[in-house]
């Protein structure tokens, strides 16, 4: 069924983590028809096992209904669901580029938190119109009133229009979609007869139609048949199926101005569609490009290395699969003596990791290493040329380095008041600089906002965690990168037996060096087995040991057939057993089981 522009609604839903957005979108897609009730699960437009078990959105998915309004009208209404998380704030901002408005939910008992914050000025930076709606009324602890106070104090916005309801039992799901209808605006101008001008929002590998690509049609029209060219590369192609997502696959005739759907063009390579790439005809291109977005960058790295060595090429395969269908992943080769052969990653954030690798063990059936979370260094040589650092292992010699530069963050920390101090401490041990703290709410309901400037490499390892356990989880976070700056910072050198262990090598700031060494000195001697001759562990920094913690020797008693006699007969045995340990530990090589390895990365720096 084809539109005018007026009776068009594309918008996003936008919310904290675990506010409820993809349950919202599951109503609204219920109460549209979108899909019949035999076929309803549990969030719908949450695809993977993953995203369901752990119940957080991965990857923005776009879905259209159609909704008759009390003004007997019909309206198109094109709905993005996206994360929540603050490592997919770049497929938020992917989002929020192809839309006009948004639905902002907001937990009717936990009320406004830090990704809210970070997501709504997304939001207004794109210039939306924002619905607020409070979501879980039918939770005893609910309180609309204090959720309304608080996008209004907090925020800023008018709240007056907020609309309760829940998306567990539908209560206020047609007052939502009447207040879509009536408060979003339609897009902005499009015409059906100028050049073909789409924004290219996404894209993901299917095995049996290839390449898919979601689109947004800013000017003209895409069909079936139809020549197109992507703008960023000069690629041509021919489109071969066109349709929306209901959020089952419907084939349309043609897509047109304001609409969102996805087109299919037997790309076979995911790396053809960039990301914000604007697609138009090739015999009648447009004249200038869309503003796209920004391509994502990696925040931090870390290597994964097979713990079966044969298992090498199946991981090469297995990433490659997986990037398929998630651009935002970067990978190359690299070894490691301990290790042997790998390769770095680079993620959004510290759930992106985790989400990659146990997608590689679960899909792929891949036992895997990683190694310590790091993130991108810059140094500043002596000859004036600055390199970047990804793998602590590949730090040139201190002799040649002038400055090392860390990338930073602003991070953002809503919490109540009584876990204040602890939050404070923690931040300050980790080296943060403060940067505001203002109260927002009043009463009972009163909670502090945090802004502290902290170096990313301190938050990658358990400060997540660790907010969440001094606050008992009521702690919200959110950051955006913010530069880099210069530190005092330093390699940390693990070697056992004299011998450097590469895959626990990292930086450290050199006041913290100590206490870091020390700590993994302890664990590894836990971890190591023992062996027929003494090891040394020791934590170095260039030259200078720091730490050492020795693993005794296993001793057979040589002595046990002397009954009686002389001492010296006894003297004489351990001597030469003291001879052959000393001769063993020269050539001696320790095999430091894999186990080892991953408990003394999964401890981090506790």
């Amino acid at each position: 069924m084809s539109h005018t522009l007026e009776h068009i609604r594309n918008f996003a839903i936008i919310a904290h983590i675990d506010h409820g957005k993809s349950t919202l979108a599951d109503r609204l897609i219920q109460t549209c028809g979108g899909l019949e009730e035999r076929e309803m699960t549990e969030q719908v437009l949450d695809n993977t096992d993953i995203e369901r078990e752990r119940g957080i959105t991965i990857k923005a998915q776009t879905v259209r209904l159609e909704y008759t309004a009390k003004d007997g009208i019909t309206y198109q209404l094109n709905l993005m669901d996206t994360p929540g998380h603050v490592d997919f704030s770049y497929e938020v901002s992917r989002s929020l580029a192809s839309c006009e408005g948004s639905i902002l939910v907001v937990d009717a008992t936990q009320g406004v938190e830090a990704q809210t914050l970070a997501n709504v000025y997304m939001a207004i930076e794109n210039d939306h119109e924002i619905v607020p709606a409070i979501n879980k009324i039918d939770l005893p602890s609910a309180d609309v009133d204090f959720a309304k106070q608080q996008i209004e104090e907090v925020i800023g916005l008018d709240a007056s229009g907020a609309v309760p309801c829940s998306g567990k039992t539908g209560a206020g799901i047609h007052d939502l979609l009447e207040a879509i209808c009536t408060t979003l605006p339609p897009p902005k101008e499009g015409d059906r007869n100028a050049p073909t001008k789409a924004l290219l929002v996404d894209s993901w590998y299917d095995i049996y139609l290839g390449v898919v690509v979601l689109v947004r049609v800013v000017d003209g029209t895409l069909r079936k048949g139809q020549r197109i060219k992507f703008m960023s590369n000069g690629k041509m192609r021919e489109i071969d199926r066109v349709g929306m997502f209901t959020p089952k696959h419907v084939l349309l005739d043609e897509l047109g101005p304001g609409e969102m759907g996805f087109i299919t063009a037997s790309i076979k390579d995911i790396s053809e569609t960039n990301v914000g790439d604007t697609i138009t005809d090739e015999k009648r291109p447009c004249a200038e490009k869309l503003p796209g977005f920004k391509p994502s960058i990696p925040m931090v790295f870390c290597s994964f290395y097979p713990a079966d060595a044969g298992d090498f090429e199946k991981l090469r395969e297995s990433l490659g699969k997986v990037r398929l269908n998630d651009a935002s992943l970067h990978y190359e080769m690299e070894s490691s003596q301990a290790l042997g052969l790998g390769f770095r990653c680079g993620f959004l954030g510290l759930l992106h990791m985790e989400i990659i690798q146990e997608r590689l063990s679960r899909e792929f059936d891949l036992d895997l290493i990683p190694t310590a979370p790091s993130v991108v260094y810059k140094i500043n040589m002596t000859n004036g040329e600055q390199i970047e650092l990804y793998n602590p292992v590949d730090l040139p010699d201190v002799v040649k380095i002038k400055t090392i530069e860390e990338p930073w963050i602003r991070a953002t920390i809503l919490v109540p008041d009584e876990y204040l101090g602890g939050l404070l401490k923690l931040c300050q041990d980790r080296r943060g600089v403060q940067e505001q703290l203002t109260y927002v709410g009043s009463g009972s309901n009163a909670r502090a906002m945090l802004v502290y400037r902290l170096p990313l490499n301190e938050v990658v390892f358990d400060f997540y965690d660790r907010l969440k356990s001094l606050s008992k989880g009521y702690a919200s976070f959110d950051y955006e990168l913010d530069g880099y700056g210069e530190n005092d910072l330093v390699k940390l050198e693990i070697r056992v037996n004299e011998e450097p262990v590469d895959a626990l090598a990292m930086i450290v700031h050199r006041d913290s060096a100590e206490t870091r060494g020390r700590g993994m000195c302890e664990r590894l001697k836990d971890l190591i087995p023992r062996q027929m001759f003494k090891i040394a562990i020791q934590a170095a920094i260039g030259g200078k040991i720091i730490a050492r913690e020795n693993v005794s020797a296993l001793r057979k008693d040589v002595t046990a057939k002397c009954y009686g006699g002389d001492v010296s007969r006894k003297k004489k045995l351990l001597e030469k057993q003291k001879k052959g340990k000393a001769k063993m530990r020269q050539y001696g090589n320790v095999e430091i089981p894999q186990s080892a390895f991953i408990a003394a990365l999964k401890m981090g720096d506790e």
